[in-house]
């Protein structure tokens, strides 16, 4: 019993305390020098200036850089980036989606991590295009009270640049403030025209080459973020912010706030170079000094997404500037099924005996190798001869797995691999019979005429 009660005393130190508390508690000046400053010289620490709106005030702060500078939009990276399907794509969309100007890059810092009704974001930041560069804006609340007065200024932005930009945004950062607008019961939740998320296409490109895409990665092994002018050294940790924040609200020295801010800033300023980035590499502008790995992650990024003969481009490049032989092989795989899906099955099919020198790619190989024998070339012994190799290769892999048991794709391969042979023998018997008989028909006739 008495561990229960320490669980919940534990839980009742995380609860924040009352905004009218701290106002009492730092009334006198020897408690506000004690416990930080007060609410305006956070502003001044901030550099912030207090907003209010119809439902009270909350804390603004702006500022503008040079850089990232702004990029000139291709259309063919725009339609590669959003996910939003062809049906839905209105001419509200394109008009909005086309237009740099309509675009809004948001990120939030939180008060948890795992989302639900709980979680505040008590800093939205977003970020534009202006003059050549990008204009930061960041609404911050001293206390949740202060939650109604931020998204209703945010709300006005969004009125305003209907495209948001985001880094899992899509999966955390708009779901979250979607939430935080509904529970207002008084704030409509604001309509975005598009939302390009830049998480999953910059997933796709880097991580084969970095295996962490966190944006702080990215900015430090793909974006230079030294000559964009900022660093991390003094960065403060994500998982920190929501303690710094709890610390402010019962009374703790605002100091750390300062640093949540700039964190903030640094994560909008680094997403909008991502997209400089992502932009300049799917309109192929500029990949002169880009790494084999990013190109190959490239090439399946845009296989994905349908654009083919950008695909291959990116493959062969990849595979010109030197890839590791495991990813070598993959890439040969790749442009072997791009060349089938366009009929160069004669091409395909050389690529293909090429991989059977490959482990890994054996099976596949000699599978693919059965079918242009038996479809194609209609060399049917031929393509039994591959068919047995492919499913003796499967057999052989899976053999040495744990418990001998077979994978469900590779179980399913087997099975086609049986009837492909069961059927090719069956023509090739047929095809025996068939040359026989005239041989005996002869044979026959031979013998009545003597």
């Amino acid at each position: 019993m008495a561990a229960t009660s320490d669980k919940f005393a534990r839980l009742a130190a995380l609860r924040p305390v009352p905004s009218a508390l701290i106002r009492e508690e730092r009334s006198s000046p020897e408690d506000s020098l004690s416990a930080g400053v007060d609410e305006c010289t956070l502003a001044k620490l901030l550099g912030a200036t207090i907003a209010t709106t119809k439902f009270g005030n909350h804390l603004s702060i702006r500022n503008w850089h040079a850089t990232p500078e702004f990029p000139e939009v291709a259309p063919t990276a725009l339609d590669l980036l959003c996910r939003t399907p062809d049906a839905e794509r209105t001419k509200k969309w394109r008009a909005a989606a086309d237009d740099p100007e309509k675009w809004l890059f948001l990120d939030t810092e939180t008060t948890g991590l795992a989302g639900g009704t709980g979680t505040y974001a008590f800093l939205v930041g977003i970020a534009w295009w202006d003059s050549g560069g990008l204009q930061v804006e960041q609404f911050m609340m001293r206390d949740f009270s202060e939650e109604h007065s931020l998204l209703v200024e945010l709300a006005a932005r969004i009125a305003e640049r209907p495209v948001l930009v985001t880094f899992n945004g899509k999966s955390f950062d708009w779901p979250l403030l979607e939430s935080r607008y509904l529970m207002t019961r008084s704030i409509r939740v604001p309509e975005l025209a598009a939302h390009l998320d830049l998480l999953h296409p910059a997933r796709a490109v880097w991580k084969l080459r970095l295996g962490s895409v966190r944006l702080v990665e990215l900015e430090r092994h793909v974006l230079d973020a030294p000559r964009l002018g900022w660093h991390r050294e003094d960065d403060v940790p994500s998982s920190l912010i929501p303690q710094f924040y709890f610390d402010y609200l019962r009374g703790g020295s605002p100091g750390p706030l300062a640093g949540v801010v700039r964190h903030n800033r640094m994560d909008l300023r680094g997403l909008a170079a991502l997209f400089g980035k992502l932009n300049s590499l799917l309109s192929a502008e500029d990949r002169d000094g880009t790494e084999a790995l990013d190109l190959f992650g490239l090439s399946r990024y845009l296989q994905r997404r349908g654009a083919a003969s950008m695909a291959e481009s990116a493959c062969v490049a990849a595979r010109d500037r030197g890839l590791p032989v495991a990813y070598d092989a993959q890439a040969r795989r790749e442009l072997a099924l791009m060349a089938k899906r366009r009929g160069e099955h004669a091409a395909a099919a050389e690529i293909w005996q090429e991989l059977l020198q490959d482990g890994e790619c054996r099976s596949n190989a000699c599978e693919e190798l059965a079918i242009y024998y038996e479809r194609r070339a209609k060399d049917f012994r031929k393509a039994l001869e591959f068919a047995w190799l492919a499913l003796k290769e499967l057999r052989k892999r899976n053999g040495g797995s744990k418990y001998g048991m077979a994978q469900t794709g590779d179980l399913r391969r087997m099975e086609r691999l049986m009837k492909r042979i069961a059927r090719l023998e069956a023509r090739l018997n047929a095809d025996s019979r068939q040359s026989s008989v005239p041989l005996l028909r002869r044979a026959h006739a031979t013998a009545d005429g003597n």
